[in-house]
C-alpha cells in the first residue's frame, strides 16, 4: 500500500508545474525517512529521479530565459534609441528643408551689387549645409552645386545624395521653382548673379578673349565624378595608371552624356555645346596637361601645368579688386617673389590657384572628372556607376584603356578626339564602338562589385536606350525643340 500510494502521488504530482515537483521531492525524502524497506527505497529512487532532472532543466530553462529576456530588454533598449536618433535626424532634416526654402526663394547678389531681401545665397566661402552635412553653393549664374561628402561605397553615395536631392527638390518646389540638369543653359544669356571678387576677377580675366568665359561661369553645370587617386604602384589600381585611363576615355563620357546641344532655343551643331565654350578658352587652363613620355609621371605634368598658367586673380584682404595683371604666370609671380607689382606669393595663393584651373581631370588629392555634363533627374548615378566600375575593377580598366586606343589613333589632321566627342556624340565610329565596350565593361564590373541592383539596372537602361543606338541625352532635347 505504501509503495502504491507513494508512486499515484508522485504521478499525480508530476503533472503539475516545477513547485509541484519540488514539493514531490520533500514527500518522498520524508517517506524514505521512515521507511526502511530496500525495496521501497529502491523503488522511490528510480521515481524520483525524472522528477531530479526535470527540476534541474527547469533551472536551466529559467536561466535560458532569464538572459532572452535580457536581451529583448536590450534590443527594445536600442530601438528606442534608434528611434530618437531617427526622429533627431528627422527634424534637422525639416529645419535644413526651411532653411534651404528660403535660400532658394530669397538670394543675395543680381551683378549690379543691389541685393535682394533675406538670407544670402550660399557661396564657397559661406557654404549652406544640406541633411547628409553635404555643402551647397551658388554659381555665378545661380547654378546649385552639391558637393557630396566621400562615400565609403556607391550603394552609400547614391542613398545619401539622393535625400539631400530629395530635400532640395522639395525646397525649390516651395519656391516655385523646379531643378533641371542641363550642360549649357538651353534658353537664358548668362548674367551673373552673384557679386564678389573672385568672380568679378575671373569675368575681367575671361573677357580678354570672348564671351566663352560668361557662358562658362554662368551658363554651364556638370556631374563631376571624385575618384581615389590611386596607390603608388605600376599596377592599373596605381595613380599613372588611373591617370592615363581616365584621360583615355574622356571623349567617351563626353558623347555618352552629352546634354547640352541647345543655346538660345536653338541647336548648336554640338551635341556637348558645354564642351565648345570650353574648347574656346584658355588653353593654359581647360585642356589636359601635357604627358607625351609613356613612362611620365602625372604629378610632374601637373606642377608644370600649375606653374605655367597664368593667375585669374589675386586675393586681396580689403579689398574687392582682385584682378591680376596680364601674361602673369604663377612661376613668373614665384620668380618675382614680390620685388614688382605684387606681393609675395604664399602656400595659400597656391592652393587658391589650383582651385583656378579647369582641365578635364584635376588632381586635388583625388582625382576629378569634370568633362561630363549635368544630367536631368537623377541621371547623375549613371556616370558616377560607370567611372566608379572602370576607376575601381582591374579587369574594366584594363578593357577601357584597350576600348579608348583607336579615338586617339587617328591621322595628325584629325579633329581632337575631344572636340569630335562633344560634336558629334556617340555617333562617331571610333567613339561609338568604344563607349559599347566601355559600358559593356562597366556593366561587368558593377556585378563583380556586388553593385545594389538598382544602380546596375540604371547603367544597364542607359546603355539599351543611349549607348547601343549612338545616342545621348542630347538627342532627347534635340527632338524635343523639334
Amino acid at each position: 500500500m505504501s509503495i502504491l500510494f507513494t508512486k499515484r502521488l508522485i504521478l499525480l504530482l508530476r503533472n503539475n508545474n516545477m513547485i509541484s515537483d519540488m514539493i514531490l521531492i520533500a514527500i518522498v525524502t520524508f517517506i524514505i525517512a521512515i521507511v526502511s524497506d530496500t525495496v521501497l527505497i529502491a523503488i522511490v529512487a528510480s521515481i524520483i529521479a525524472p522528477s531530479v532532472l526535470a527540476f534541474v532543466t527547469y533551472l536551466i530553462q529559467r536561466s535560458t530565459k532569464k538572459a532572452e529576456w535580457e536581451r529583448e530588454d536590450k534590443i527594445a533598449k536600442k530601438a528606442e534609441e534608434q528611434r530618437q536618433l531617427t526622429q533627431k535626424k528627422l527634424d534637422a532634416t525639416k529645419e535644413k528643408i526651411d532653411e534651404l526654402k528660403v535660400l532658394v526663394k530669397n538670394g543675395n547678389g543680381n551683378g549690379n551689387g543691389n541685393k535682394r531681401d533675406g538670407p544670402e545665397l550660399p557661396t564657397s566661402s559661406s557654404p549652406g549645409v544640406l541633411p547628409s552635412g553635404a555643402l551647397l553653393t551658388t554659381e555665378p549664374g545661380g547654378q546649385l552645386e552639391l558637393s557630396s561628402a566621400p562615400a565609403a561605397t556607391l550603394d552609400e553615395l547614391v542613398e545619401v545624395t539622393g535625400r539631400d536631392l530629395a530635400a532640395l527638390r522639395d525646397a525649390a518646389a516651395a519656391a516655385g521653382l523646379e531643378l533641371c540638369g542641363y550642360g549649357l543653359d538651353p534658353l537664358r544669356p548668362p548674367r551673373r548673379l552673384l557679386d564678389l571678387p573672385r568672380y568679378a576677377a575671373m569675368e575681367k580675366f575671361f573677357d580678354r578673349e570672348g564671351p566663352w568665359g560668361r557662358q562658362m561661369m554662368c551658363g554651364t553645370a556638370s556631374v563631376q565624378v571624385c575618384v581615389d587617386a590611386g596607390d603608388d604602384t605600376p599596377a592599373m589600381s596605381g595613380y599613372r595608371s588611373r591617370w592615363r585611363m581616365l584621360h583615355a576615355i574622356g571623349p567617351v563620357l563626353v558623347a555618352a552624356f552629352a546634354n547640352s546641344p541647345l543655346r538660345d532655343g536653338k541647336p548648336t551643331g554640338w551635341r556637348s555645346a558645354r564642351q565648345q565654350v570650353w574648347s574656346n578658352m584658355d588653353p593654359g587652363r581647360t585642356r589636359a596637361p601635357a604627358l607625351d613620355a609613356s613612362d611620365g609621371d602625372p604629378r610632374d605634368a601637373w606642377a608644370a601645368y600649375a606653374l605655367d598658367a597664368e593667375l585669374m586673380c589675386v586675393r586681396e584682404p580689403g579689398s574687392q579688386d582682385w584682378t591680376a595683371p596680364a601674361g602673369v604666370t604663377f612661376r613668373d609671380w614665384l620668380r618675382d617673389g614680390g620685388s614688382g607689382t605684387l606681393r609675395a606669393p604664399t602656400a595659400e595663393d597656391l592652393d587658391y590657384h589650383l582651385s583656378t584651373l579647369f582641365p578635364p581631370v584635376r588632381p586635388r588629392g583625388h582625382m576629378e572628372l569634370r568633362m561630363i555634363d549635368a544630367q536631368p533627374g537623377d541621371g547623375w548615378i549613371v556616370p558616377a556607376a560607370v567611372v566608379t566600375a572602370l576607376a575601381d575593377d582591374d579587369r574594366a580598366a584594363d578593357t577601357a584603356l584597350a576600348a579608348a586606343e583607336p579615338v586617339w589613333e587617328g591621322s595628325p589632321d584629325a579633329e581632337d578626339p575631344w572636340l569630335r566627342a562633344a560634336r558629334c556624340g556617340p555617333a562617331d565610329p571610333q567613339i561609338s564602338q568604344a563607349s559599347k565596350r566601355c559600358f559593356e565593361a562597366a556593366g561587368a564590373a558593377l556585378g563583380r562589385l556586388g553593385v545594389p541592383a538598382a544602380i546596375r539596372r540604371a547603367v544597364a537602361d542607359f546603355t539599351e536606350r543611349y549607348v547601343q543606338k549612338d545616342r545621348c541625352p542630347a538627342d532627347d532635347q534635340l527632338e524635343g525643340a523639334r
